[in-house]
């Protein structure tokens, strides 16, 4: 079952030696799968597109071209992954590159935020018949339901929320949005996080989100993209525990009616009732004539008023618990 996700993207800057690295690093940090993107430069961008203002170091065609793979070093990295015991992902950005996918036999589709808009994209994904990660990023619920409607009737679909901001700021998170999404289309959600800590992705976690994706790198300090909005091992690691951690309490409900768990510490820490001074062989008890100590394994302090109004049966001593054989 895919739960975490560390998306290596392209933070490995075109190096096949990093990619393997890259994932040799999230299995050790208890990622359940990796994902990369799949760019085949000119099917998906012109020559004179735009680069994002977090990265204008490179032309962004130059960039696709130089950090693309083959498809034998698709097919090492996928097999790696495998040995590795993690799902090897990889999003695509246009038909071509589903077209590599299938080929590599790929078995999830995450389809990036850029990509929602793209119908003929999801149609295509949608012939596969394959289960779909849909991150809903920059789309607006019109783009977004279209998108929705293009795969859900083919395809295991998770809605998941994004806020494409780089690095995103608490304010924009959008868990509102992750909660609406459930009840909007009935489907599960995850949460693909952008933010730059690990509290979004705990918050999505106990909201209801069943799969989280968090970018991935081995320092921030790296050239590329991402790489300067991820995660480095250690803090990745930390996010992994405390996510199963989450999802184990919500996947453990406990009954407040039971408490059987807590039989030891209900006799070491409650009150029973005992004598709060010495009581005489016929005495009405009172009140007054009553404590409150440990052990709790006498009669519960809570229960003090049946007691009262009753004659004792046999002289008590200070702080001896009461029984019920001990009164008529």
């Amino acid at each position: 079952m895919i739960r975490i996700i560390a998306e290596i993207g392209s933070v490995h800057d075109g190096s096949f030696g990093n990619a393997i690295k890259l994932i040799e690093s999230a299995a050790a940090a208890g990622a359940d799968a990796v994902k990369f993107q799949t760019h085949i430069a000119e099917a998906e961008s012109v020559a004179s597109a735009p680069a994002p203002a977090y990265f204008s170091d490179e032309p962004r065609l130059a960039y696709f071209k130089r950090t693309s793979f083959t498809m034998d070093q698709w097919r090492r990295l996928a097999d790696h992954a495998a040995s590795c015991g993690v799902t090897f992902l990889s999003s695509p950005f246009s038909l071509e590159a589903v077209d590599l996918l299938e080929e590599l036999g790929i078995a999830v589709y995450k389809i990036p935020s850029g990509e929602v808009s793209n119908i003929p994209l999801l149609e295509r994904i949608a012939q596969t018949g394959k289960p779909v990660l849909l991150s809903s990023g920059m789309s607006s619920w019109e783009e977004l339901d279209l998108a929705v409607a293009t795969l859900r009737s083919y395809c295991e679909t998770t809605v998941m929320q994004c806020s494409s901001a780089y690095p995103c700021p608490p304010e924009r998170v959008g868990l509102n949005v992750m909660k609406e999404m459930a009840k909007r289309y009935g489907l599960p959600v995850g949460y693909s996080d952008h933010t730059m800590g690990l509290a979004a992705p705990l918050a999505a976690a106990a909201l209801g989100a069943t799969v989280v994706e968090k970018h991935f790198t081995f320092s921030r300090q790296m050239y590329g993209s991402d790489a300067k909005h991820s995660m480095e091992p250690g803090e990745f690691k930390q996010m992994v525990t405390a996510l199963r951690e989450v999802w184990t309490m919500l996947d453990n409900p406990v009954s407040k009616s039971d408490t059987a768990p807590y039989a030891e510490m209900k006799r070491i820490f409650e009150k029973s009732v005992v004598a709060g001074r010495a009581i005489a062989l016929g005495e009405i008890i009172t009140a007054e004539a009553l404590a409150f100590k440990k052990p709790g394994d006498g009669i519960p302090a809570r229960e003090y008023r049946r007691l009262v109004g009753r004659k004792a049966k046999r002289q008590l001593l200070l702080d001896q618990q009461i029984s019920e054989e001990d009164l008529l």
